[in-house]
């Protein structure tokens, strides 16, 4: 009976010093929300401006459609806010663009879909080259939420604007400072890549965006954004997040070799292409192993990141990895073909939905867009780069591409570079089609 009795009461203890440690965190975090908004109140009034738009909870093609009537509004955030100064709403509305009407870019077919990036260091040319990506290839309007380190805005800013006005037509974007929790700032910055971690808080900061598709800046799409924004509609009643499969192959998989933490399935997620319901998001509780306490997506983090720091090799990706082993209901997995990376043919070919329907967004991780480790990735990258707007896409574009892949044909990527053109040899057509009916 002692026995019992002391197997009892260590487990009390146990639970209560869980208990503490847990509710010390949300302390933390209860605290860095303070710090959040007094550091956002540079200005004289502590004003900031909303940006995102509002959009319905629930997936589908209704849950998608854009509220354009609240564009241009303005009010004051009481969890977090901007610095004052900030361009908050739209940014075009400080450009030369920003003249034309909001209507005007939103007219495009209905609804609109949502993208936002992360961009520190050099990836200006990167990122820029992914944004135009997307606006090439997709017939709706998009909105361009553009998180950057200070020293860049103007970059961006100045690049968007000079594209031509009828490109400018297609979109609106807004570009943010990079903003972490003022305790923990450093520690969330550097975690994995500078600024990688950002994207963790995005459902904090834009708190009136329903629905969102982050990618990170090494991603070039291969068909319009509407498609895996129409992945939405595929969600069910507990689907709050959609990403792919760190690996397709066990036998060469990280997460099920090396990690030292809980992951997502059997090979783990990968977080370079992230589609999220924000709304579920923000209003979830999750379960977790620090507590029986299920809690909150800004309840979570912190704690998350002190019990793990140690053990985590991919930063924010293996939080998120974490998060969703223990609510493995919430995600809804993609195939292959949405996030397809070298590893995906670097040993021959493992997606085997690419090779049926070829690769619709392609992630050029590693650095191979900038090395000549992987030319078949980096032919696409250079030939989105070089295209000049305005130009016919099957003889500036597509043509050069099929030159350049056909020069990597030594390396196992480059012998499924095939892959690589087959959607986006339709899309290209499906634009040219849409602008040939234009008056």
């Amino acid at each position: 009976m002692r026995c019992y009795h002391r197997a009892f009461l260590l487990c009390v203890v146990s639970t209560s010093l869980s208990l503490l440690y847990v509710f010390s965190q949300l302390a933390a975090t209860s605290e860095d929300r303070d710090g959040w908004d007094l550091k956002a109140q540079g200005g004289p009034d502590g004003r900031s401006h909303d940006t995102g738009h509002l959009l319905r909870k629930t997936p589908g093609s209704t849950g998608l459609r854009d509220r354009d009537a609240g564009l241009g509004r303005c009010k004051k955030r009481s969890y977090w806010s901007l610095p004052a100064g900030v361009c908050g709403v739209n940014c075009l509305l400080e450009s030369s663009v920003g003249k034309r009407s909001a209507s005007e870019v939103g007219e495009r077919g209905g609804g609109r879909s949502h993208l936002a990036v992360v961009a520190c260091g050099p990836r200006l040319e990167e990122t820029l080259a992914m944004l135009k990506s997307a606006v090439l290839l997709s017939h709706k309007s998009l909105h361009f939420y553009v998180f950057a380190e200070d020293d860049l805005h103007d970059h961006f800013r100045n690049a968007l604007d000079s594209w031509p006005r009828t490109v400018q037509t297609k979109f609106n974007y807004t570009i943010y400072p990079i903003t972490f929790p003022m305790e923990n700032a450093k520690e969330w910055k550097k975690l994995f890549k500078p600024c990688a971690s950002q994207r963790l808080f995005l459902p904090l900061i834009l708190k009136e965006v329903d629905s969102l598709l982050y990618v990170d800046t090494d991603i070039i799409f291969l068909q319009p954004v509407e498609e895996i924004w129409g992945l939405l509609s595929q969600f069910n009643s507990s689907h709050l997040a959609a990403m792919a499969p760190e690996h397709e192959e066990p036998r060469i998989g990280w997460y099920n070799r090396f990690a030292r933490h809980p992951y997502y399935g059997e090979t783990g997620i990968n977080s370079g292409v992230m589609l999220m319901n924000m709304t579920r998001l923000r209003e979830k509780f999750f379960k977790n192993d620090m507590t029986t306490v299920a809690l909150k997506w800004e309840e979570i983090l912190m704690p998350l990141l002190q019990k793990y720091k140690l053990n985590i090799t991919w930063g924010d990706q293996d939080l998120l990895n974490i998060i969703f082993h223990h609510n493995p209901e919430s995600l809804y997995v993609f195939p292959c073909q949405w996030n397809y990376r070298p590893d995906h043919c670097i040993y021959g070919s493992n997606c085997q939905q690419a090779d049926q329907e070829g690769v619709f967004i392609l992630h050029g991780n590693r650095g191979v867009y900038h090395d000549d480790k992987q030319p078949a990735f980096r032919a696409v990258y250079e030939a989105i780069r070089q295209y000049a707007f305005g130009e016919d896409m099957e003889t500036s574009l597509l043509q050069p591409l099929e030159a350049s892949l056909r020069s990597a044909a030594h390396t196992y990527c480059g012998r499924s570079a095939h892959l690589f053109t087959r959607r986006l040899k339709r899309s290209i057509a499906s634009v040219q089609r849409e602008a040939d009916r234009r008056p």
